[in-house]
């Protein structure tokens, strides 16, 4: 698997192969691309937040959602990884695979591990997206293999 460029991301853009909307300039990185916060949830809370600023509790988990659709139509998955900022300031998370044939907004679950409040402003980055290209079409893409969250808009909670 190769990474695809920042100048491929255009192409595949330009050729509807590939969704990212809205499309924000700034946030296209060399090798991705960088996901804006839309909405976070503190679940243990029962907080949602869509504007203005996320305040999460010290050892509380959290999760966010992009202001992003993306579809990966194509012989395409990609990674996420938490930027480094959020990292610097003691947020932990784990992400995945963003699956072949995938399309939707997505939602990421992290932890404050810290001591203090987290400030979480909506609308700022919060994940880099890094796109693999396969070896070739899948026979099936997420849609038709489960699709449990296809087509999610907003935070998703885990489904059954």
């Amino acid at each position: 698997m190769s990474v695809l460029s920042d100048a491929d991301i255009r192409k595949f853009l330009a050729e509807g192969r590939l969704v990212i909307a809205p499309f924000v300039e700034k946030r296209l990185t060399p090798n991705g691309y960088d996901l804006g916060i839309a909405e976070v949830c503190i679940p243990d809370n029962r907080v949602k937040v869509t504007a203005g600023i996320a305040s999460v509790p010290p050892q509380s988990r959290f999760i966010v959602s992009t202001e992003e659709r993306v579809e990966l139509n194509g012989p395409w998955a990609a990674n996420l990884w938490i930027r480094t900022s959020w990292a610097r300031k003691g947020v932990l998370a784990s992400f995945g695979v963003i699956d072949s044939g995938f399309r939707g907004t997505l939602t990421l679950a992290a932890f404050n591990s810290g001591g203090g409040t987290l400030d979480i402003k909506i609308g700022d980055t919060f994940a880099q997206m890094v796109f693999s290209a396969l070896s070739s079409e899948p026979e099936k893409g997420y849609g038709k293999r489960s699709g449990h969250y296809q087509d999610q808009k907003g935070v998703t909670l885990a489904r059954e």
